[in-house]
């Protein structure tokens, strides 16, 4: 009976984790973070930078980059404080302010993660981060929680899909019956003139 509570507990934590993951990962990442990333990647302003972070020496950019992340997860921790405590907006207008400059961060990672990686308790921390990521995606709760998300997300494509087909699209039949009610009132409209 005891083995049966520690791996249902177990289980609880690994679902925890998988949840926690999955939401900074699909919702966060990819419908957020990732799109501000890109555009903060194709600036060209940025090249320049870029080309300036890469002749600073390691430990200016190691410097930058942690000041950077502490701003970042700072803010998220404090977004989070302001939301459980019933300021929900600000919670949030915080949270999402802050992600701009997580995508800034994460660029500045990705264009000096080979003088990052020169400092080895970074490149250790950095192994085991990945390690524990690694380990989060081998569990079948993760896998399976996101089969289930691609499935969702595939069904709402096609209801709006649907959606547009059918209420948006120039001829569908709904706008199609919204032009002739509008041409109806229009024409009830001159008459009463």
């Amino acid at each position: 009976m005891l083995t049966t509570i520690k791996e249902k507990l177990l289980t609880l934590i690994q679902l925890m984790i998988v949840v926690i993951y999955i939401g900074f990962e699909e919702l966060i990442w990819e419908g957020i973070a990732k799109p501000i990333y890109e555009r903060i990647y194709a600036l060209k302003i940025l090249k320049k930078l870029e080309h300036f972070v890469n002749t600073l020496p390691p430990s200016i950019i190691l410097i930058l980059f942690i000041a950077l992340l502490v701003l970042v997860e700072t803010f998220g921790i404090y977004a989070g404080i302001l939301f459980v405590s019933g300021n929900m907006l600000l919670g949030a207008s915080l949270y999402l302010s802050k992600i701009p400059v997580a995508a800034f961060t994460f660029w500045l990672f990705r264009v000096t993660e080979s003088k990052l990686m020169t400092f080895g308790w970074f490149k250790w921390m950095y192994q085991k981060m990945m390690a524990i990521i690694g380990w989060i995606k081998s569990q079948e709760i993760y896998r399976e929680t996101m089969e289930k998300l691609h499935h969702l997300r595939a069904s709402l494509k096609k209801g709006i899909a649907r959606f547009k087909a059918n209420y948006l699209a120039k001829e569908s039949p709904f706008v199609l019956r919204m032009k002739r009610l509008y041409r109806t009132l229009k024409k009830a409209i001159k008459r009463e003139k």
